[in-house]
């Protein structure tokens, strides 16, 4: 299973939400992608499901992670120019599932922000990356986006306490899906690395251990080249699918 060929990106995009399982997914899959965005004039919020308090690779209490992996998103947020970080309640890390309850959460951020685009992990998984983009956790949260997208946001029949709590409906007219098999949208974020480097090395408890830039432009140099981009450019790639 795979995805279709993308759609042509929105030209008129003027909110877009992040929706990710952990403190730095977002990050990794996206940040310079996302800075392009915030100097176009798009407001950006991140919507994360954990706080990520399996993670980590040193001594750090494990009581101590979910309050420092908070405080490291948000300092990476800021240097791409992201301010809105919303945190789930009620998920622990590594046991995520496109329940009704995350489903219900994902709907009321998607009204309460209304967003024009959705960007997320991919629900598919893929089986030449079991580790990174095919974590359950990914697939969880892509899922769950995708069902929140529609029907749950834009139907007014879906979670009615939703309506009791002020929110309407809205219809988010375009998906955005990072980590998928084949993704064909490559995003050229050469202008942009260096605030990627620095998003992601605000994930200390998570990037300390390795070569943050060099790991960055390995990585985002091969997905340049294999959507064809000129010598020397850095891209980020993803599945666009309209929703309307």
């Amino acid at each position: 299973m795979s995805f279709p060929a993308s759609a042509p990106a929105l030209p008129d995009v003027h909110r877009a939400l992040a929706v990710f399982a952990h403190p730095d997914d977002v990050d990794f899959a996206c940040a310079g992608t996302i800075a392009g965005w915030v100097d176009e004039g798009v407001e950006v919020a991140y919507l994360i499901a954990t706080r990520g308090d399996s993670g980590g690779f040193d001594d750090t209490p494990r009581e101590e992670m979910p309050r420092l992996r908070e405080r490291e998103q948000r300092a990476a947020a800021a240097v791409v120019g992201v301010h809105r970080v919303d945190f789930l309640d009620g998920h622990a890390d590594g046991t995520l599932t496109p329940s009704l309850a995350l489903r219900r959460q994902v709907a009321a951020a998607i009204r309460r922000f209304r967003p024009d685009r959705v960007l997320t992990s991919s629900p598919l998984r893929r089986w030449e990356h079991l580790a990174g983009p095919s974590h359950p956790d990914h697939l969880a949260v892509g899922e769950a986006t995708t069902c929140a997208v529609y029907p749950d946001a834009r139907n007014c029949f879906a979670f009615p306490e939703l309506l009791a709590e002020g929110l309407e409906p809205w219809v988010v007219r375009e998906i955005w899906y990072a980590g998928g098999p084949a993704p064909d949208h490559a995003v050229d974020v050469t202008a942009y690395v260096d605030r990627k480097v620095a998003a992601m090395r605000a994930h200390r408890s998570q990037t300390a251990h390795f070569d943050v830039e060099t790991w960055i432009r390995d990585r985002l140099t091969t997905v340049a080249e294999n959507a064809g981009l000129p010598a020397g450019r850095l891209a980020e790639a993803f599945t666009v699918l309209r929703t309307e």
